[in-house]
């Protein structure tokens, strides 16, 4: 089989292996649906294999075909790495950066791609907000560049990081709530607001979770969303609240009457990181990630945020 024919049949296969549905898949090619069946058919025939299983829809993939799909997103991603690299040793860059963020990071990610961009004018960065799971899935599939997620258990093996900051927690309320004047506020406390925050499914939530159990406090909340923004879009009224990372605060600022304080700390802060796959050739754009990552002190640059504006909003 010519190679080029080879990839672009690698690369319908991937499209339907990420769209589960032959017509999306082919929409997602930009051909249409009997071009994309005909390729998958004549991959099956070269490699002597049955790769979907078919009936009246798009059913899986056989065992046979897993294995492929896994060996085809390999495959891609080592070309597409081919060519970035040989772009590199140009002196350009115009590789698209890919970069899935825990909801509780996305507010953060500018400090990196602002870094990368400059660095690398010709290319650009897509940011999609990601559960922590998800992200070591997609990054072992080769559908992410790098990360932005905790560097705790649920890190994928087989990929290394860079430590970026520690995640601190503060109660984001109206500036005119009793609880806007104590020191520091307890999770029992804050579980008797009317509090947004984000659905289980992501490991901030989680995180929340067993700081109000170790409190033994019941934790209901009124809203549940998958993103920042949309925690923020709730607050529409002085009786809600949500408990807030630190690092949310240099893009998103508070709300107007809004004010923060800390909460009390039951465990050791969560690391957020950067996450690429440790493999040999390292991707160019995993690698130009690292180094912004590595360069700057975005820590500094959260803590600072909190420390000189909103500690010195409360008069504390």
């Amino acid at each position: 089989m010519a190679g080029d024919v080879l990839f672009q049949h690698l690369d319908y296969l991937l499209a339907l292996a990420a769209e589960r549905h032959f017509g999306r898949a082919a929409q997602r090619c930009h051909i249409s649906q009997p071009t994309l069946s005909v390729a998958v058919r004549r991959l099956e025939h070269d490699l002597g294999i049955v790769i979907v299983q078919r009936g009246r829809r798009f059913e899986g993939f056989t065992e046979e075909g897993q294995r492929v799909v896994a060996w085809a997103q390999r495959i891609i991603a080592e070309r597409d790495e081919m060519f970035a690299d040989l772009e590199r040793m140009q002196g350009r860059l115009t590789v698209t950066a890919r970069i899935g963020a825990i909801p509780t990071a996305v507010p953060i990610s500018p400090f990196i791609t602002t870094g990368f961009l400059e660095r690398n004018p010709a290319a650009s960065v897509r940011v999609e907000a990601l559960s922590s799971r998800e992200i070591a899935r997609q990054l072992a599939d080769f559908e992410i560049d790098a990360g932005l997620t905790y560097l705790d258990d649920e890190v994928l093996p087989g990929t290394r990081s860079v430590e970026l900051y520690r995640e601190h927690y503060v109660l984001v309320a109206a500036a005119s709530n009793p609880l806007m004047s104590k020191r520091l506020v307890s999770w029992t406390d804050a579980a008797a607001l009317e509090l947004c925050a984000l659905t289980t499914r992501m490991r901030n939530r989680r995180i929340l979770d067993a700081n109000m159990a170790a409190e033994g406090a019941p934790f209901r909340p009124v809203v549940e969303a998958d993103s920042v923004d949309a925690l923020y879009a709730h607050l529409t009224h002085p009786g809600r609240a949500t408990i807030a990372s630190t690092a949310w605060l240099p893009r998103l600022g508070l709300p107007p009457g809004f004010a923060a304080r800390p909460m009390v700390t039951h465990a050791p802060s969560p690391v957020v990181g950067l996450v690429v796959l440790d493999r040999a050739p390292t991707s160019v754009a995993a690698a130009a990630l690292v180094a912004v990552a590595t360069d700057g002190d975005i820590a500094s640059r959260v803590n600072d945020f909190w420390n000189q504006h909103v500690d010195s909003e409360s008069g504390r």
